[in-house]
C-alpha cells in the first residue's frame, strides 16, 4: 500500500550524479547546500527508515546535522525517478543523506536516532507502507561507521527483546556498491514545504538504546563518543508521529 497518491551517485563531497529531476541545492530549514561540496569537519551516511519524508525531518532536526536531503539508494537502477522506485523494482529504498558536523555530532548519536525513529525490525515495510523501496537500511562511509552500526544493532537487538532487526548494513560507493540519487525536488524536505500532506508512518518503539559505553568498540570510544547525553533522549527520543506534532526547526542543545 503506497502513502500518496503522487501521479547521480555521489562522495561525500558531492560529485557524480544528481538525479534527472533535481534542481534545488538549498536547504529549506537549514539553509545549507544539500548537494556539496561540504565542509571540512563534516561526515556522512545514508540512511532508510521507511517513508523518507518523516525520516529526514528527524534527522535534519538532530543538533549538529549540518545537511540533509531525500534520495534513491541501494538498488542498480541508474537515474531512478519516483514513479519507478513505487513500483519496486528498481532495487532503491527510500533514504536519507545526513551530514553532520564532528565537533558537535557524533556518528554514534546518528546510528541512535536511526534505530530509534522507527521499527527496524520490520521487513520491507514502515507501518502502512510495504514494499521493497521503504525498507530498513544503513549505508555507511567507514569501517568504523560499520563496526558501530554492527554493535549498536546487536545492543539494540537485547533492548527490544531479542527481536532481530533487519538493517540492510552496505558500503556507499567507492567503498562498496551502493550508489545513491537525489530525489525530485518536491520531496526535498517535504513536511517542511508549503501545503505539505502531514504524514509519516515510522513506528519508534519507545525503547532507548544503552548507552554507548556499554556497546561502542574500546578502540573506537575516544573518537566516537556521544555528543549527545542521555538527557538528550529523555526529553526529546522518537514517540509515533513526533514530526508531525514538532517544529521544523532543529532542536537546541543544551536548552536556552
Amino acid at each position: 500500500m503506497f502513502r500518496r497518491s503522487l501521479t547521480r551517485f555521489l562522495s561525500h563531497m558531492g560529485k557524480g550524479q544528481s538525479g534527472m529531476s533535481s534542481t534545488m541545492t538549498e536547504h529549506r530549514i537549514l539553509g545549507t547546500n544539500f548537494k556539496g561540496p561540504f565542509p571540512e569537519g563534516t561526515d556522512s551516511c545514508v540512511v532508510a527508515t521507511g517513508c523518507f519524508w518523516g525520516s529526514e525531518k528527524a534527522m535534519w532536526r538532530m543538533p549538529g546535522m549540518y545537511t540533509t536531503a531525500v534520495v534513491y539508494a541501494g538498488g542498480p537502477t541508474k537515474d531512478p525517478t519516483y514513479q519507478k522506485v513505487c513500483s519496486g523494482n528498481t532495487g532503491h529504498t527510500e533514504a536519507v543523506l545526513c551530514v553532520w558536523e564532528t565537533d558537535k555530532l557524533s556518528f554514534t548519536d546518528v546510528v541512535r536516532m536511526y534505530l530509534q525513529c522507527h521499527d527496524p525490525t520490520q521487513v520491507n515495510g514502515q507501518g502502512n507502507d510495504r514494499g521493497t523501496q521503504y525498507r530498513t537500511a544503513l549505508y555507511y562511509n567507514s569501517d568504523d561507521q560499520k563496526r558501530i552500526t554492527e554493535a549498536a544493532i546487536a545492543s539494540y537487538e537485547k533492548s527490544l527483546g531479542g527481536r532481530t532487526i533487519a538493517t540492510e548494513l552496505r558500503a556507499l560507493k567507492p567503498k562498496g556498491d551502493v550508489e545513491y540519487y537525489y530525489a525530485e525536488d518536491y520531496h526535498q524536505q517535504y513536511l517542511a514545504s508549503p501545503g505539505a500532506r502531514q504524514y509519516c508512518s515510522a513506528q519508534p518503539q519507545g525503547v532507548q538504546l544503552e548507552n554507548a559505553e556499554r556497546w561502542l568498540p574500546e578502540d573506537l570510544k575516544g573518537k566516537y563518543t556521544p555528543k549527545l547525553p542521555e538527557a538528550f533522549w529523555e526529553k526529546h527520543a522518537p514517540t509515533p508521529h513526533c514530526v508531525l506534532r514538532e517544529p521544523h526547526e532543529q532542536f537546541k542543545w543544551p536548552p536556552a
